[in-house]
């Protein structure tokens, strides 16, 4: 399975300039609806879709994939992280939508790819001249790439699943510590208040005591 960059057009509505990529990082504010795009030159080609939400909130976020006919191809909610693949039937420009609508105020930071995967399978050649020859000799390195290059793709997948999860529990690490600081901050001013009305108390108890006496 041969990879060619997909992107003849990656860009975001709130820049005019195109942006000519495969993955992205992207920081989607709260109430934003960020868009990017990319054209498909010929019908029946591949579109490899990948999105990682690397931090922000409930990590989660809305996705929207349309066709150039403004056909929705893929509509998510409040998703983590996705893998997908579709083939792109039609010419034209084809939209991937990031909505953080759902978000007061957190912002959302987004990790996507967006890749064209050209399947094309080498020719066969008769079982005549199976084996001998250069043709037979060049269609058996070209089927070793085929799967080398197949092999090699899922590792890279692997490998954003376990940067995606390392980066959650980092950031669940960082909260848990601030959560743990806080409340210790919290039952020591407590402890110290507590100690200080007692010792009022006490006081208070004793002087009323004393001055009863007398």
């Amino acid at each position: 399975m041969a990879l060619v960059a997909l992107v003849t057009f990656l860009s975001f509505s709130s820049i005019t300039k195109p942006v000519e990529a495969t993955a992205l990082t992207y920081n989607v504010a709260a109430h934003e609806r960020a868009c990017f795009y990319t054209w498909a030159d010929i019908p029946k080609k591949k579109i490899a879709f990948y999105f990682a939400v690397q931090s922000g909130g409930s990590f989660d976020i809305d996705v929207e994939v349309k066709d150039p006919k403004e056909k929705t191809i893929l509509s998510l909610e409040k998703e983590r992280q996705g893998d997908y693949v579709f083939t792109a039937n039609e010419i034209g420009e084809y939209s991937f939508c990031f909505s953080n609508d759902m978000s007061t105020f957190a912002e959302k930071v987004v990790d996507f790819e967006i890749t064209v995967e050209h399947e094309k399978r080498p020719a066969q050649i008769d079982q005549s001249e199976k084996g001998t020859g250069p043709q037979a000799q060049a269609q058996a390195m070209d089927e070793s790439l085929f799967r080398l290059t197949g092999e090699l793709s899922q590792i890279d997948r692997m490998q954003k699943y376990f940067k995606t999860r390392e980066s959650r529990n980092f950031a669940t690490v960082i909260s848990t510590e601030s959560r743990i600081f806080w409340f210790s901050l919290t039952e020591s001013a407590l402890i110290v208040i507590m100690s200080a009305f007692q010792v009022f108390v006490v006081r208070t108890f004793f002087s009323n005591s004393k001055r009863s006496f007398v």
